[in-house]
């Protein structure tokens, strides 16, 4: 296993060069990319220049940075200069940014080689990576499977050893959900923690930006390296950002964990067994678990997907095919904005952008988007309240495994359950993420969720880590 330690001391002790391990991710990335779709656009050219920088300062005897060398992927709704940025839409098919997201270049300012763009669900709106305009993302790990969604693409770069670090975003469970699904680590930060300039907008109070990595200490690292406030984006916090990595080998011994019993009441599925048996042997490294409640939880789907499309809706306005989307031809203006949004956006997006402008129309706003607002509140404080308790709270990132493509495209809502534990943590804006906790009968991936309060990152780290050196996952 590729690791930022390992790549670090193969390149200090020359055993290859930085320039190599970007050949070698990118020929790898475009040779599996016939079988996953995770792709779809590779950065030669840029990759070869950020590792030959990095090669050059090793030759200086300077330090090449915290991710010096790394290959690394960068989901389709995050910006990159001079390169095509689809949003995994065909309104975007041809879009050139003209300047980098935070997280790109503070990516390349530690040392990161970014390789390409990965692949994911049209404006990042879907649980499965299956709306993307340019086809379904397959899971590596079994390809007639999904990934995931919606940054199942960065999930799948990783799953399939093209990089050991990738971007995602992160809404309700797009970071958390593939990462499970494709049995790698996926971190969801704190709302605010990571700057959102660059980042396409879908809904902007539950948008996060997070890694994906082999390990939990390469997540840890990756997240130092773009967290931290930001003055392009006013959402940013102030709040210092700790080195993750160095405490991670923190004694856990005596740490309270919750299990929402909302969360396990009806898990009685092989992800609940192995769920159960990582709550064990947090047991057994000394974490005193107790059951608690979050009894706003059976509002969470309907809050969320109240909020998130009326936020989408408002965001989505732009796409009208005036500015830099796709225009369709016709013979008056509306015609123009009802074929180019029309024709550009997919079923999914349609549908979400239909359902936000409903929620948002007069006489309805009050009745549903001010509601779900204050039903959020609640859901908030449910954590709040259970954090005077615990230290952190354990649950499954999905009800299941990896689903196989198509078996739910037909029907949206059981497509939004599988979303049903991880929205709770985005409408919260707390720090949560997915570590492996061990595989079906059939092979497929199952997570273990990790939250913990508002910037404290730093024990959800030291949990995911105890418990990754202790499984045999």
């Amino acid at each position: 296993m590729t690791t930022i330690d390992s790549i670090r001391k193969g390149l200090l002790a020359k055993q290859f060069t930085a320039r190599e391990i970007a050949q070698k991710a990118l020929a790898h990335g475009e040779a599996k990319n016939a079988e996953t779709n995770a792709f779809l656009t590779f950065s030669p050219e840029r990759a070869l220049a950020a590792a030959d920088a990095v090669d050059q300062k090793i030759a200086a005897g300077e330090d090449p940075g915290a991710l010096g060398g790394v290959p690394i992927a960068v989901k389709d709704v995050i910006v990159t200069r001079g390169l095509r940025t689809t949003c995994g839409s065909r309104l975007l098919e041809t879009y050139i940014p003209p300047y980098d997201a935070t997280v790109v270049a503070r990516l390349e300012q530690a040392g990161g080689v970014i390789i390409g763009k990965t692949n994911c669900d049209e404006f990042a709106m879907g649980s499965s990576n299956e709306n993307s305009a340019y086809g379904p993302v397959r899971n590596p790990v079994a390809l007639d499977r999904v990934a995931g969604g919606s940054s199942g693409g960065s999930a799948a770069a990783v799953a399939q050893g093209t990089v050991p670090l990738s971007l995602g975003s992160d809404t309700g469970g797009s970071v958390r959900q593939p990462a499970s699904f494709c049995g790698v680590v996926g971190v969801t930060p704190t709302y605010g923690r990571v700057s959102r300039y660059g980042l396409t907008a879908f809904a902007s109070s539950l948008d996060h930006v997070g890694p994906f990595a082999t390990t939990v200490k390469d997540a840890a690292t990756l997240l130092r390296a773009i967290a931290g406030r930001d003055e392009c984006d006013a959402t940013s916090a102030f709040a210092p950002v700790p080195d993750y990595a160095s405490a991670l080998d923190a004694n856990v011994r005596g740490l309270k964990i919750g299990m929402p019993r909302e969360y396990f009441e009806n898990l009685e599925s092989e992800t609940g067994d192995l769920v159960h048996r990582a709550v064990d042997t947090l047991k057994q490294l000394g974490c005193e678990v107790r059951e608690i409640t979050l009894p706003h939880t059976q509002y969470a789907i309907a809050t969320y997907y109240i909020i998130a499309t009326a936020e989408a809706s408002s965001n989505l306005a732009r796409y009208d095919g005036v500015r830099y989307t796709r225009r369709a031809q016709a013979d008056t203006l509306s015609d123009m904005y009802r074929r180019s949004r029309g024709e550009g956006f997919g079923a999914e997006c349609k549908r979400r952008i239909m359902l936000g402008t409903y929620v948002l129309s007069a006489g309805y706003y009050d009745a549903y988007y001010l509601k779900a607002q204050k039903v959020r509140a609640l859901l908030a404080k449910d954590f709040s309240d259970a954090f005077k308790e615990v230290d952190a709270v354990v649950a499954p990132v999905s009800p299941f495994p990896a689903f196989k493509l198509g078996e739910k495209m037909n029907d949206p809502l059981a497509m939004y359950l599988s979303d049903i534990f991880t929205i709770t943590g985005d409408l919260a804006g707390i720090p949560c993420m997915s570590v492996p906790c061990g595989k079906t009968a059939a092979g497929l991936p199952v997570g273990l969720q990790i939250l913990t309060r508002h910037f404290d990152e730093t024990s959800m780290f030291r949990v995911a880590h105890a418990y990754e050196q202790t499984s045999n996952v």
